[in-house]
């Protein structure tokens, strides 16, 4: 990759995933996940699906004891995939990071995954646009993928322990 945009997720419970983001690959994906760290957006979000052998998923929601999951939503982009008419390479390996979305293609907006184990069904359909930037990163991604979860109002896959985002920067 010639560009590469270097990000640092820090959670509250003090661990770190460094990332390296690729806007030659997916820039219309970089610049929007770009803009919404320096604006402080995913600052107290959760990570709220985790599965085991699959992935990690955060960037739409916060978690209250109280009230639950409340979403916190961001505009739509367009999906830059093959299936969607965009020539995106970036294969969902282990430690890949790529866009969650709906069954609409262009519907990806904050929330984002991290892929905790190969998943190549994912190629040509979600929007890869980085990876954990380090071993330790994606050590630390592949152990929250093995936290235990369950079911909180309609979510499925949600920690018992809430996984919390205190911050994403771009370095």
């Amino acid at each position: 990759m010639a560009n590469i945009v270097n990000a640092k997720i820090e959670f509250t419970d003090g661990k770190v995933i460094n990332l390296e983001l690729y806007p030659d690959v997916a820039p219309i994906t970089v610049a929007n996940f770009v803009k919404l760290c320096n604006a402080h957006f995913y600052d107290g979000l959760c990570f709220h699906r985790v599965i085991d052998k699959f992935m990690i998923q955060g960037g739409g929601f916060v978690f209250d004891e109280n009230r639950g999951l409340i979403q916190k939503e961001a505009p739509a982009i367009k999906g830059e995939f093959k299936s969607n008419g965009v020539n995106n390479t970036l294969k969902h390996t282990v430690g890949t990071i790529s866009m969650a979305r709906t069954n609409v293609k262009d519907s990806a907006s904050s929330q984002f995954f991290i892929c905790v184990t190969d998943t190549p069904f994912l190629d040509g359909e979600y929007a890869a646009f980085g990876r954990c930037a380090d071993k330790e990163s994606m050590e630390v991604a592949i152990a929250y993928g093995k936290v235990k979860t369950g079911r909180w109002q309609y979510f499925s896959d949600v920690p018992f322990n809430p996984i919390v985002i205190k911050t994403i920067t771009v370095l």
